[in-house]
């Protein structure tokens, strides 16, 4: 007998299930067809090596600009991925805190302290930043977590190479860390940013201020027509674009708020010749405006003979003592030529 029919249904049902499964499986949002598990917190054991002087070539010297030196430490870990730290937010005490690392992690744990000088950091964790799908935001690309910025109970994380800003609940980063969610802010403004050149540092102006609950988001150098850095006002009584005057080769690097709500923000610049420099410079909250270019007094600034590195994280808290006290960090870029230092200043006549 002929078997040609009865093949014929055969192959003919088998492609109707495949075809089937196909449109199923498309059915499936992409961020389901592409869960993996996401890798587990995992607890980092940091070492700290003091750093006396800031000035190698005058060990006594503590007063540097409007800043006095009150210590700092020299951070190296076996695990491979501390590092690349680029933006850190403190409690008001000055222990506990918040960083991220630009491959897109959270690292918290508490900043130790001998006497009024940092000592190192202890019960360090480190996990993947999550997007709202519960996957970590490097699997979609958004790996470049640059800055961070604190409104109470919320974080917002700025991601540079995407241009994008995440908003997370503090509380439940801090004790759940791993499954907190971020959940991505509306901000088109920024969209336009240079891919490598773009968002970079987060500053946030505290309720009850003039312009209190703006976000301040900063490139790191996109410029405008007349040469000056792009920043944004988002949210607040006034968003719009404003610029930020740039001078001697100085790119953004990270931004902080001081109590009265001045802005102040951490300035690199790198050339073959002469190394790594960095400044400080204050802006005053009265000039942050849609369509103003401002600038402000440079306060601090070191060059490669002083103890710095790459340092891209800077935040301010109040110490016990009363001193206003601005914390650095450096971004050692995964690099054995590189360090990552912990630095912390006290602020002069603020």
């Amino acid at each position: 007998m002929n078997s040609f029919p009865v093949n014929f249904c055969r192959a003919a049902f088998h492609a109707l299930a495949i075809v089937a499964l196909l449109v199923l499986f498309a059915a499936i949002p992409a961020e389901a067809q592409n869960t993996k598990a996401v890798p587990p917190p995992v607890a980092v054991q940091v070492s700290a090596v003091p750093i006396e002087a800031f000035d190698p070539r005058d060990t006594a010297r503590r007063r540097f600009g409007a800043l006095d030196y009150r210590g700092g430490v020299v951070l190296s870990s076996s695990n491979k991925d501390f590092g690349g730290i680029s933006g850190l937010r403190l409690a008001p005490d000055g222990t506990s805190f918040f960083a991220v690392i630009d491959k897109g992690r959270w690292l918290k744990g508490r900043i130790t302290y001998d006497g009024a000088a940092p000592s190192g950091m202890a019960d360090v964790t480190m996990a993947p930043v999550l997007g709202p799908d519960g996957q970590p935001l490097s699997r979609r690309g958004w790996f470049d977590t640059e800055s961070i910025a604190a409104d109470g109970d919320t974080l917002y994380v700025g991601i540079e190479r995407v241009n994008r800003i995440v908003r997370f609940d503090a509380k439940a980063v801090l004790t759940a860390g791993i499954t907190a969610r971020g959940q991505p802010l509306d901000a088109p403004q920024i969209g336009n940013l240079l891919n490598n050149k773009g968002l970079e540092a987060l500053a946030f102006v505290p309720r009850g201020l003039p312009l209190g609950g703006t976000l301040v988001a900063l490139s790191e150098s996109t410029l405008d027509a007349d040469g000056n850095i792009l920043a944004f006002l988002i949210g607040g009584p006034s968003p719009g674009a404003f610029a930020v005057k740039r001078s001697a080769d100085y790119d953004i690097s990270d931004a902080a708020t001081l109590p009265g709500g001045d802005i102040l923000i951490l300035e690199r610049k790198f050339s073959w010749v002469s190394g790594v420099a960095i400044r400080i410079r204050r802006l005053a909250l009265a000039g942050l405006k849609p369509g103003a270019t401002v600038d402000g007094p440079v306060i601090f600034e070191a060059d490669f003979a002083y103890q710095i590195d790459n340092m891209e994280a800077l935040a301010v808290h109040r110490a016990r003592d009363g001193a206003l006290v601005l914390t650095l960090i450096s971004d050692d870029n995964f690099s054995p030529i590189q360090r990552t230092l912990l630095l912390q200043f006290t602020l002069r006549d603020e």
